[in-house]
């Protein structure tokens, strides 16, 4: 029988994983628009150490009652920067040094897992249903696609985020063996 990790446990698992942690990974929201989307974002960005993010148009804010409701105070560990118009925050994510990659189903595009995400990677992700914008695709250094096999063309954007977050974790941790599960580090 398996029992699950205490309180104690868990935050040792989880800081043994920090550490192994080196990596810079942003966010650039290119136009979402759904505030529980943006609020489910945020949560994620923060369960796998996004440093900054950037919310590009639409109206939500990350104030609003829906986004914290989805959230749930998590979007404090991210520094999240509010900007007008793509180009500004394209340029702001450059300029910190990121190098741009867009998650788009687009021609040209790769799978997510073939992709090189080592380094300071700014994920850019479009709207719910428009995808990213002209510009933001053009920006971007490399597009990359989620595979799917079902019947279902297209994931919820928060879902397909979190799970670009994680593997731009897992390239950076595949390097080395997992940490144990228990005990102390």
């Amino acid at each position: 029988m398996t029992r699950s990790l205490g309180p104690t446990e868990l935050k040792r698992l989880h800081r043994s994983w920090r550490r192994r942690t080196s990596g810079r990974v942003a966010l650039l929201l290119d136009g979402v628009q759904n505030p529980f989307n943006i609020g489910a974002i945020a949560r994620s960005a923060a369960a796998y150490g996004v440093q900054r993010a950037w919310l590009v148009g639409g109206d939500s804010s990350l104030r609003s009652p829906k986004v914290q409701k989805t959230a749930l105070g998590t979007e404090r560990y991210v520094a999240w920067e509010r900007a007008d118009e793509l180009g500004g925050a394209l340029a702001a994510a450059r300029a910190d040094g990121y190098r741009l990659v867009g998650l788009e189903l687009a021609a040209g595009a790769q799978p997510l897992f073939e992709a090189d995400l080592a380094g300071d990677v700014c994920l850019v992700i479009g709207h719910e249903e428009r995808g990213l914008s002209a510009a933001g695709a053009q920006a971007c250094e490399a597009l990359v696609y989620l595979p799917l096999v079902g019947r279902v063309g297209s994931l919820n954007v928060a879902t397909a985020t979190s799970m670009a977050l994680y593997e731009c974790r897992r390239q950076e941790w595949s390097a080395e063996p997992p940490p144990p599960a228990t005990g102390r580090s």
